[in-house]
């Protein structure tokens, strides 16, 4: 057998060769070609909805009071920045400080409904109840026997971020591998023990998860509380800008303001979204990559 016949024979037995080097170009070329797309497909799309959006007016000669054309949006939030933008902060604050205390309650009365099922027992209908009675029907009484207008929203956008954060929080801290459990059992390790070492790790995924979905929803829960409030002055939200601008027929602000609030939901989910990669990649199924 010659030595070309050899190195072929070999490669062969080996499974390595051109076929080989053939399959692993074409894995990273679909790796490449996927990264690419997931990008461009997006903003090609939102780019012809754009220019559609652009046509349907100037086809249709609507006059910018009905609906104005995505460069008179543009032109109106550059124009308006100093006061959208204060705007904008002030939302952000109150939505930020809710999520934060959606957070920590939500986690702490997940823990707790985890040790003691007394305690659970006791408290999730009320939590239920707060999740399924409209932020609307409940925000003027909130604003009726609140005084401070700030705190009064940052409890409108609280109750609607919560129950999410509980919910899932829960969940992930009862789905601890049963094995495991068993195990710290004959290991004798104690209730926090337990909590701190199996069940806090196996409810982060969890955890993430409502944190994306309450991200969204605390922003979603600071709106609504600012279209109930209804006051105007320098500590107004977007959602009174929204209002005033309809008011006024100023509809290129009304859709400037609507484009930050658009814009914030978007960053508030991909922010969590890499908090929740930057946690979960190195570990869980669902971060991991696969071929």
């Amino acid at each position: 057998m010659t030595v070309s016949e050899t190195s072929a024979s070999t490669r062969a037995e080996t499974g390595s060769g051109p076929m080989y080097d053939a399959d692993e170009e074409r894995r990273a070329r679909k790796k490449r070609v996927e990264a690419i797309a997931q990008w461009v497909i997006p903003i090609t799309v939102m780019a012809i909805a754009i220019w559609y959006w652009d046509r349907i007016v100037v086809w249709n000669g609507i006059e910018p009071y009905i609906l104005p054309r995505p460069g008179l949006v543009m032109r109106t939030l550059f124009e308006d920045w100093g006061t959208l933008s204060q705007s904008l902060l002030v939302t952000l604050q109150i939505t930020g400080m809710a999520l934060a205390v959606a957070v920590i309650g939500g986690v702490g009365l997940a823990i707790i409904f985890s040790l003691s099922r007394f305690a659970e027992m006791s408290f999730s209908p009320f939590a239920v109840i707060l999740q399924v009675t409209p932020i609307v029907a409940i925000a003027p009484l909130i604003f009726i026997y609140v005084e401070s207008r700030l705190v009064g929203l940052l409890m409108c956008a609280w109750i609607v971020a919560f129950f999410p954060i509980l919910a899932n929080t829960t969940l992930g801290l009862k789905s601890a591998d049963h094995n495991l459990s068993d195990l710290m059992t004959i290991y004798r390790a104690n209730r926090w023990q337990r909590l701190r070492y199996l069940q806090i790790p196996s409810a982060l995924p969890y955890f993430l998860g409502g944190l994306k979905i309450a991200g969204g929803l605390a922003l979603i829960g600071a709106v609504v509380a600012e279209y109930v409030a209804g006051t105007g002055g320098i500590g107004s939200g977007l959602a009174f800008r929204i209002l005033e601008a309809g008011y006024r027929l100023q509809i290129p602000r009304m859709f400037a303001a609507l484009f930050l609030i658009a814009l914030t939901g978007v960053i508030i989910f991909a922010t969590t979204s890499l908090i929740a990669h930057l946690a979960l990649r190195k570990w869980h199924e669902s971060a991991l990559k696969r071929e």
